[in-house]
């Protein structure tokens, strides 16, 4: 895609998740990785009166907090930018106020191992960052602190973040959050769930690694060629 591109689908996709009710009002915030650049929701504005030139523009590497466009980004830009200088394989961040995930969140739970879909987030648990409040920079640090090797997190008394190397898979990733957050909510209420073990997530993530449809290589080996969204 090209600029253009990317920030329609920017707000394409925060419609959608509204729409689909990941989210609610204005709570949430996309970012996408645009060459140099974060592309991102801009502050307090309705998605669906957005147009692609609303969206505002950071330089990933540069002055930090810097920004161009005739709105403000969101005010969680800090951690939107932090990932994105930390982690350079992320290309897109999706944050939601999700009802089950924020839920958990104000319980200040993580969520354990509790179906084999939370290896797609990096290991056997989604964790529960510390409280901070929002658009500071201590907020950007325990986000920080519980995506290390994770590819999804709760916010303390606030909502989640999904992160993906584009935003179909970071949005992907919220929705499993999502889905995932209401399944543990709902064990809980009849006694809680029988987790799996470490073994058993590692195995699923082994799994990951090569699922999807194959095809033959000229020299005979196996390569994937096209990943799926759902299992």
């Amino acid at each position: 895609m090209d600029d253009r591109q990317l920030r329609q689908s920017i707000i394409d996709h925060c419609i959608g998740m509204n729409a689909s009710g990941l989210n609610q009002g204005t709570s949430g915030n996309i970012s996408v990785r645009s060459g140099d650049a974060m592309l991102i929701t801009p502050s307090a504005t309705p998605y669906a009166a957005m147009t692609p030139e609303h969206i505002a523009a950071m330089p990933i590497e540069g002055e930090y907090g810097s920004w161009s466009g005739p709105l403000k980004p969101s005010t969680e830009w800090r951690f939107h930018l932090d990932i994105m200088r930390a982690r350079p394989e992320v290309g897109a961040i999706v944050h939601t106020h999700s009802t089950y995930a924020t839920i958990l969140a104000i319980a200040r739970k993580e969520i354990p191992a509790c179906h084999y879909m939370i290896a797609a987030f990096g290991g056997s648990t989604i964790r529960c960052a510390g409280y901070a409040r929002y658009g500071t920079q201590e907020l950007s640090d325990v986000a920080l602190k519980a995506l290390d090797g994770r590819n999804g997190c709760l916010l303390a008394n606030h909502g989640m973040i999904a992160v993906g190397p584009n935003l179909e898979k970071a949005m992907w990733l919220a929705v499993e959050l999502e889905t995932i957050a209401r399944q543990y909510y709902h064990s809980l209420l009849i006694g809680g769930p029988v987790l799996l073990s470490e073994a058993e997530i590692a195995e699923t993530m082994k799994g990951f690694a090569t699922y999807g449809l194959q095809d033959r290589k000229a020299d005979g080996e196996r390569k994937t060629t096209r990943k799926k969204t759902t299992v």
